[in-house]
């Protein structure tokens, strides 16, 4: 089912053992000047746009969120109602309640598909646009879409990361090849704590830069611990970087960008007060403030047992975060240059399993976007029975083409891997034609 003619409408994330011992609880003085040498390679003359990509990670049911099948037998179509959304005829999950209230800003693809039901190479395929082979764990064999965005883009605002994770780098959202310099800068703790803050961002007690007396004694106190303590091979040497680098650390912009209390209190609670609330409201103030990708883990979709039950407090929880992020960017006037993606590694199983849960399903799942001057509505759908698509059939990678065509990055280029061959940021590249 398409709806859509309804409407009328280059960062790091440093080793915090690494940079303790640099003086710094989070940035080290000797990786941040990787992150600026990316940036002025890429230049600052792209649109400032930027990508909040919200990890649903475990693999949501597409059955109890964006794709219910009221008319299946009930051991397809669960013991969760449904919910009316703006659009007649057009379902949501009844714990959906939020979104279905804003499906005139949402663009929901039904039918995105792949053949993996594990969730190691399934989150690899949706992070980076390949399978991961091999045994299961170990770090990505292909740069996440993130660490592309750091190399390529860098950030819409020098004082800031290109790349921010929150609270964690997802499952495979490593940066591979294109060197540690291109990982995420993680937040490390969650922004729903009462006291949270970035710890990374602040200089330790004992190294200010007053006492030092000028730049140069800071970053030769940082590079004499560097070369004492790092030992995880991380750092790059000291070079014309290491002064924007240091100024980045010494700025106010990352630690405003970063005080979630700045918000409101009403404005909080529209969130949630919750990791997936504070999380995303977090995100929506990082790409406000020159952030080109920030990555919010979801998590706890993995739902293979007594599924109604741990859905009911989760999923409303996610429900009410994504509608008030997506709501908020609309407020600020920011829906052309955010592109919003709610994505997990696959679906779930069309039946029930004998523990009341969903098992893994690759055959079919549902994609949430939001932003990103796309025309909204709901794209494809699956079968009767939400086994496999029916209509519009695409797959991760094709979601991935649109995050990138919408940063103006070309997924053809290249980068050399760590045995020199050449590898395509994609290989599979089409974009999605009805969102073009």
């Amino acid at each position: 089912m398409n709806v859509f003619s309804s409407f009328s409408h280059d960062c790091c994330n440093i080793s915090r053992r690494t940079v303790l011992h640099a003086g710094l609880a989070g940035l080290g003085a000797a990786t941040l000047p990787q992150l600026l040498m990316q940036r002025a390679a890429a230049g600052e003359s792209q649109r400032k746009t930027a990508v909040i990509f919200i990890e649903l990670a475990g693999g949501p049911t597409q059955f109890e969120t964006y794709d219910p099948k009221p008319l299946a037998p009930k051991e397809y179509r669960g013991p969760i109602g449904t919910v009316q959304t703006l659009e007649p005829g057009v379902l949501f999950s009844e714990k959906l309640v939020e979104q279905a209230k804003i499906l005139d800003k949402l663009t929901v693809i039904r039918s995105i598909h792949h053949s993996k039901n594990s969730h190691d190479p399934s989150s690899h395929l949706s992070q980076t646009g390949y399978y991961k082979t091999g045994p299961k764990g170990g770090p990505n064999q292909m740069p996440s879409f993130g660490s592309v965005i750091s190399k390529v883009r860098g950030a819409n605002n020098e004082s800031l990361p290109a790349y921010v994770a929150i609270p964690r780098t997802m499952r495979n959202g490593g940066s591979a090849h294109l060197g540690k310099g291109c990982n995420a800068f993680e937040t490390i703790e969650d922004p729903a704590k009462k006291n949270f803050k970035v710890r990374n961002l602040a200089l330790t007690r004992g190294l200010d830069v007053e006492r030092l007396g000028d730049r140069q004694g800071l970053l030769k106190a940082l590079d004499d611990d560097r070369r004492l303590m790092d030992l995880d091979g991380s750092s790059e040497a000291i070079d014309q970087f290491t002064a924007q680098a240091f100024d980045m650390i010494a700025g106010t912009d990352a630690r405003i960008a970063f005080d979630i209390t700045r918000e409101s209190h009403k404005l909080r609670d529209e969130y949630g007060r919750t990791s997936a609330g504070q999380g995303m409201l977090l995100a929506r103030r990082l790409v406000e403030a020159g952030v080109t990708c920030v990555t919010v883990r979801n998590t706890g979709w993995d739902d293979h047992t007594s599924m109604v039950k741990r859905m009911r407090k989760r999923t409303p929880e996610y429900d009410r975060a994504a509608a008030a992020l997506v709501r908020d960017l609309y407020d600020r006037g920011m829906q052309q240059d955010v592109l919003v993606v709610a994505m997990g590694e696959f679906g779930r199983t069309p039946r029930f399993n004998r523990k009341a849960g969903r098992d893994h399903w690759g055959a079919v799942m549902s994609v949430m976007l939001a932003g990103g001057g796309l025309q909204p509505g709901v794209l494809g759908s699956s079968n009767s029975r939400g086994e496999v698509p029916a209509t519009s059939p695409y797959r991760p990678e094709n979601v991935l083409a649109m995050l990138y065509r919408h940063l103006g990055i070309d997924p053809s280029r290249t980068f050399d891997d760590f045995t020199g061959r050449p590898r395509y940021v994609l290989e599979r590249r089409e974009l999605i034609r009805e969102l073009v």
